[in-house]
């Protein structure tokens, strides 16, 4: 064959353009498995299967509607916990929401039992007004989440509050880091009524009808606080670890029909390794057992948490 340029400049085009075919194909599939990554934990607003078939039964599957979100996260703890509370107060107090969210932290423990206490935790409700007390001796594992849950709706039933005064409420643990931004940003798409929602447990499971959601941190729709304080499914079980026992509350009574499994957002911390943890990272909404200051640092210092800090004559931090 006589050879042209205009053949061989065919040959040259035409591997070209099935290279960069090629290229485009291998990038969208990274984009995919990335993105199926950060979303894999997410089994949202799956229906229980029911065999009764009354219409109180059907899964409200309703959106948010609107920007306005009203957050109550109680972090259960002890009253000699001071460090750890002006900690935390740290922690959250120094976080920005969106316009037009309220979320409200306060911490949780049972009634006061010594004399240094009375004075020191007044000090603090003086100061702060972020601490509730309920009426239940201190315990971890026989009833305080129950109380906790059920007593909310007379604490919070102020005739000129709005109604309801929180559209989800929650259950932390102290050594849980809560991204409230993330939290809110995952709340938003979610029904207002019957929402479970957390970190499902056995750490393998991905389904959030078959078992319960992590103490780390899970949370419910106001409905079902008002649900806890009626039934009388609770009082007979109280004693047991207390997400599972939540869980099984939540099972008996058939409530919980909207469920959002926000696996793999929420982990425990990286070290020990384990099925329940993986490495930090951006798609954050909770990070577990912080147990000390050194994995407290590292968490923070991996969310920049201080980089709005302003710049002043006053201080020089490197």
């Amino acid at each position: 064959m006589k050879y042209t340029p205009r053949s061989e400049g065919r040959k040259f085009i035409i591997p070209s353009f099935f290279f960069i075919i090629a290229l485009c194909v291998l990038a969208f599939i990274n984009e995919v498995r990335f993105d199926s990554l950060l979303s894999f934990g997410r089994c949202a607003l799956s229906n229980v299967p029911m065999n009764n078939n009354s219409s109180s039964e059907t899964p409200l599957l309703s959106s948010s509607g609107g920007d306005e979100i009203r957050i109550l996260i109680g972090i259960l703890t002890l009253p000699d916990q001071y460090p750890r509370r002006h900690f935390l107060r740290m922690i959250y107090g120094t976080q920005v929401v969106p316009d037009g969210v309220k979320v409200d932290v306060k911490f949780v423990f049972c009634n006061l039992t010594k004399e240094d206490q009375k004075v020191l935790v007044a000090l603090e409700i003086m100061r702060y007004d972020d601490i509730i007390i309920l009426t239940c001796n201190e315990n971890m594992n026989k009833g305080k989440t129950y109380t906790y849950f059920s007593s909310l709706p007379d604490l919070f039933n102020e005739t000129d509050a709005p109604n309801p005064p929180y559209h989800y409420v929650m259950k932390a643990d102290d050594d849980t880091y809560i991204r409230l931004e993330s939290l809110v940003a995952s709340l938003r798409p979610l029904p207002r009524e019957d929402l479970y929602y957390g970190y499902v447990i056995p750490c393998p499971s991905m389904d959030p009808f078959v078992h319960y959601m992590s103490g780390m941190g899970y949370l419910v729709s106001w409905d079902i606080a008002v649900w806890l304080k009626d039934s009388e499914i609770p009082k007979k079980h109280l004693e047991g670890p207390e997400d599972k026992v939540f869980g099984d509350w939540i099972r008996e009574g058939r409530r919980g029909k909207n469920r959002f499994n926000a696996k793999w957002s929420m982990y425990n911390f990286p070290e020990p390794p384990t099925r329940c943890t993986h490495e930090l990272w951006p798609d954050t909404i909770a990070v577990h057992l912080l147990k000390n200051q050194e994995k407290w640092i590292r968490t923070l210092n991996y969310f920049n948490v201080t980089s709005n800090l302003k710049p002043s004559k006053l201080y020089h931090i490197p």
